[in-house]
């Protein structure tokens, strides 16, 4: 992949940009944010670390959205200065990204995603497959390592996809869960699994350096064609005509966005659950 634009310089902008320049899967990494140089700053401090580190993707910073243009992946991470984009600000920052990066995947990466995107694709009519959240890689990355630390494994070994729309309706899909590929049933009955249910809520939203890293896994996965799941939020397919609302839901990812929906195998109970959570 040629290069990826992080549009904001804050803390979980800078974690990004910094974890995806040492995976070196991208050619370059611009970094954008008005407020003054701090953009420019955090990209030459992040340059002077790369012969240390190791790494050769190369980095810019500027305080002019148009820098975006040509970027195969905008990531939308927070403004140094002004947090996170919210409500009707970041859907005028949407519409301003689709004019400078009309073929570019959209990644937001924050937590309070869901409805930009649900809006990006139903209001400014962007291809679902084209916008979408990482964030809730990042739960899924919290629930793995709840699940290692109750069977005394590694969260390196557990492989599970979480659906729905956090904090309230969160689904597991326990029946295809896995750790060290042996069913997670078989190893966890259902008392420790309704306990480690309850627990679940309170690890949203994520932390900046866990957003970054589930950004940086989506970005690596189309940079490099890697065929791993990753729950993301994303929108219905509203040219058929679906009435649900933005859920997070696990896709595979290619050079141009969401390949694939991939709806795991679920129990009654998770069908019904995951149903109502994205009724609209």
């Amino acid at each position: 992949m040629r290069s990826v634009a992080i549009v904001g310089a804050g803390e979980l902008g800078g974690t990004i940009a910094h974890a995806l320049a040492r995976r070196d899967v991208v050619r370059a990494i611009t970094i954008v944010d008005d407020a003054g140089r701090v953009a420019s700053g955090k990209a030459l401090d992040l340059a002077q670390a790369a012969p240390i580190e190791g790494f050769a993707t190369e980095l810019t910073g500027s305080t002019d959205l148009s820098s975006v243009a040509g970027a195969a992946v905008v990531v939308v991470a927070d403004r140094a200065a002004g947090g996170a984009w919210q409500g009707e600000d970041a859907l005028m920052l949407l519409q301003r990204l689709t004019q400078f990066a009309a073929p570019a995947v959209i990644v937001w990466a924050g937590a309070a995603a869901r409805d930009v995107v649900d809006r990006g694709v139903r209001e400014l009519k962007i291809p679902r497959t084209r916008l979408f959240s990482s964030a809730p890689e990042a739960l899924a990355g919290g629930v793995r390592a709840l699940v290692a630390l109750a069977v005394d494994g590694s969260p390196r070994d557990v492989a599970l996809a979480v659906l729905g729309v956090p904090p309230q309706h969160i689904v597991i899909a326990w029946e295809e869960a896995t750790i060290g590929g042996f069913s997670l049933t078989r190893l966890m009955n259902e008392t420790v699994r309704r306990r480690l249910s309850a627990k679940i809520p309170a690890l949203w939203p994520p932390g900046p350096h866990a957003l970054a890293a589930a950004a940086v896994k989506a970005i690596e996965s189309m940079a490099t064609g890697h065929r791993q799941m990753i729950s993301c939020f994303v929108a219905p397919d509203v040219t058929a005509g679906v009435h649900t609302r933005t859920a997070a839901l696990p896709v595979l990812l290619a050079g141009n966005g969401i390949r694939d929906v991939v709806i795991p195998e679920l129990s009654a109970g998770e069908r019904v659950a995951l149903g109502n959570a994205m009724e609209t």
